[in-house]
């Protein structure tokens, strides 16, 4: 008879244990889902507002290329130095208008239903973009110093030219080549890199990759 009682009541320990088991799955399983469904629900909101930043910029970005080409095509030839100049801004903001194209379908691309491994590396690429076509936008900076050059200029005042004008294009295509070379996650801790991408467009794809890594974290504080 002891033995009958020990092991019933070993038995309504297990089961008890069990039941313990269960509600603490449901329970992992609910705050997980409710945590999902907060962090997926800012990440939307700030790649929503990234959409609408990207959005303005193309359209933007186009009535600029196209006052552009109205100016190079008003200076017929006249100044090579100008067609050459304004054509090549034109040319890299072009580039830059396809890309901010390409980033709006990533983003609409984006299915919050789908793994977390699967989101982070739309993400990812979203950033590695961002980073690029910034690097590209640098090297249209020594154009900005030579679009005013003419042949009458550079003959009729030669030491101004080389003392004044050279110098300075020759700086700012310096630049433009260090920051096209150095513009890179490497340096994300750089104060000049900070500075530099403290914009609401590269901050929303960082904040929302910080949402879904936070996902993954809350996950992991739940197993231990």
């Amino acid at each position: 008879m002891e033995d009958q009682e020990l092991k019933d009541i070993w038995a309504a320990y297990d089961k008890k244990l069990e039941e313990a088991r269960i509600l603490n799955l449901q329970s992992w399983a609910l705050n997980l889902k409710c945590f999902e469904e907060l962090q997926t629900q800012k990440a939307r909101s700030k790649l929503n507002g990234l959409t609408n930043i990207k959005l303005t910029t193309v359209i933007v970005g186009i009535v600029y290329v196209l006052f552009l080409a109205m100016l190079v095509y008003g200076n017929g030839g006249r100044n090579i130095y100008f067609t050459i100049s304004m054509g090549m801004i034109a040319l890299i903001t072009t580039i830059a208008i396809v890309v901010y194209i390409k980033h709006i379908i990533i983003i609409k691309r984006i299915s919050y239903s789908e793994s977390i491994t699967d989101t982070q590396e739309r993400l990812s690429a979203l950033q590695a973009s961002t980073i690029n076509i910034c690097r590209i936008l640098w090297l249209q900076l020594p154009f900005w110093c030579t679009f005013f050059w003419s042949n009458k200029m550079i003959v009729s005042d030669p030491v101004k030219f080389c003392l004044i004008a050279l110098p300075i294009t020759l700086f700012f295509t310096l630049l433009a080549i260090w920051l096209y070379r150095n513009i890179s996650l490497k340096n994300k801790d750089r104060k000049w890199f900070r500075i530099m991408f403290s914009t609401p467009e590269w901050t929303s794809v960082r904040k929302a990759m910080d949402f879904m890594n936070e996902i993954e974290t809350f996950k992991q504080d739940l197993v231990l």
